[in-house]
This record gives structure tokens, sequence and C-alpha cells, in this order.
């Protein structure tokens, strides 16, 4: 017996997301990684104190993909400082954590 399944538009693709996905991660570090075939975005939270961290997510993506992300980083980012104001970084010479992976 077939499903009777949601009329779709053309080109619309259905995403399926579990609650724990859609609640997302907190990330406060990026560390990116490239080679020839694939950039490597590891999303990091360090603790407050600053001695510890925890990798909460690794996303692999394609060249292709990656400047795609970086275009649309960038537009949002201009769409938010529109409506919002300049966004604000850490003051520049600031401590920069030396990272590193154990298991």
């Amino acid at each position: 017996m077939d499903e009777q399944r949601p009329a779709q538009q053309p080109g619309q693709v259905q995403i399926k997301a579990d609650e724990k996905e859609l609640q997302g991660q907190y990330s406060n570090l990026v560390m990116i990684h490239h080679n020839l075939e694939e950039f490597t975005l590891n999303f990091i939270y360090i603790f407050p104190n600053g001695a510890q961290g925890k990798l909460m997510s690794s996303t692999i993506v394609s060249p292709g993909h990656a400047k795609r992300i970086w275009r649309a980083l960038g537009e949002n980012l201009a769409r938010y400082e529109a409506q919002f104001g300049a966004i604000k970084e850490a003051p520049e010479g600031g401590p920069t954590p030396n990272v590193g992976f154990v298991q």
C-alpha cells in the first residue's frame, strides 16, 4: 500500500529533521581546514574557563559549496547590520587560544 505524500512544488526539497537537530548547537570557535577536494569546518565550544573545549560538530563540504556558504553568510551579515547596526568584533590583539584535539 502506497503512503500518501504531501504535494510538492517543482524543485522543492523536503528536509527531515529531528527535534535535536532543530534545536541547534552553540559554537564560539570554528577551525577551518582545506585541501584540494574539500573544506572541513570544526565547530567548537570553548568553556568559560578557557582551559578546555568540546568539538560540537564537524562539517565537510566541497570547495564550491564552501564558496556558496561564504557568499550567503556575507549577504546575511549585511542584512543583519542594516537592520541592527554594526557587529562589534573582539578587539585586535586579543588572546588566541592554542587549540588541539585530544581523544
